[in-house]
Parts: structure tokens; C-alpha cells; sequence
């Protein structure tokens, strides 16, 4: 099954960070800032979200490869943006950029993969 995917296919979600999302909390640091890892799942989901609609019926993504710099810390209560774009896709395989700001400004940025999967299938083989 082919799936069409556009280029440049655009997302955006937004969280405001809560005391579970900080690096003392999920044991990436000992300061109660937005966690990196929380950081990191936001962008994920931005990406899947993303795409969601272009996929069929039974069809989702998985992250497969991360490279993102955190380069300013967000305290608790303020809001986090991500936003997402698809700049390459090679059959399956997904590439977005991604930016984060909070409301001061830029905290992160970088590019993630995801591949697309039948759930089903993908489930089957674990």
C-alpha cells in the first residue's frame, strides 16, 4: 500500500508544564524545569499528529531516531508550543524539523524520524 504524505505537512501542540513533566519528576535532573524527555514527547506527538490524517485506517507512526538540543530551561506553569514540518519523506520513512518555544521564547529545536506501520502487523511481530 502506498500512503501519500506532503511535503511540508505542518503541526503544532501545546502543553503547559505541570510538576510531573519537570527533570526531577521523571529523573532526568534534579530541577523542577520542563524535563527534556517531556520535551522530547512533545515533539513526537507533534509529529504523529501531524500525519495522522493522511494515514489509512489501522495505519500509525513510530519514532525511530532523535536528535534534538534543549538549550533553555522552562519553569512550572508556563506554556510550551511545538511546531513540526515534514521535510522528507523516502517510502515509509518520515524526517520532520521541529522548533519549541515557551512564552519567552525558543528552548529547543531539532529533527526526528518516525516510520509508518501497520499497527496490526507491527504488534504481531513482538
Amino acid at each position: 500500500m502506498e500512503i501519500q504524505i506532503p511535503i511540508g505537512a505542518k503541526g503544532k501542540e501545546e502543553m503547559v508544564v505541570t510538576p510531573e513533566t519537570t527533570a526531577a519528576r521523571y529523573g532526568s535532573g534534579l530541577v523542577e524545569v520542563f524535563a527534556t524527555p517531556a520535551m522530547v514527547a512533545l515533539m513526537e506527538k507533534t509529529c504523529l499528529v501531524s500525519v495522522l490524517p493522511f494515514l489509512p485506517e489501522g495505519f500509525g507512526t513510530v519514532g525511530i531516531k532523535v536528535d534534538i538540543a534543549h538549550t533553555r530551561a522552562t519553569p512550572v506553569g508556563m506554556k510550551v508550543t511545538c511546531e513540526s514540518t515534514l521535510v522528507e519523506v523516502d517510502r515509509r520513512r518520515l524526517v520532520f524539523e521541529l522548533v519549541a518555544h515557551d512564552e519567552k521564547g525558543e528552548i529547543g529545536r531539532g529533527r526526528h524520524e518516525r516510520f509508518v506501520i501497520d499497527t496490526a502487523k507491527f504488534m504481531e511481530k513482538l
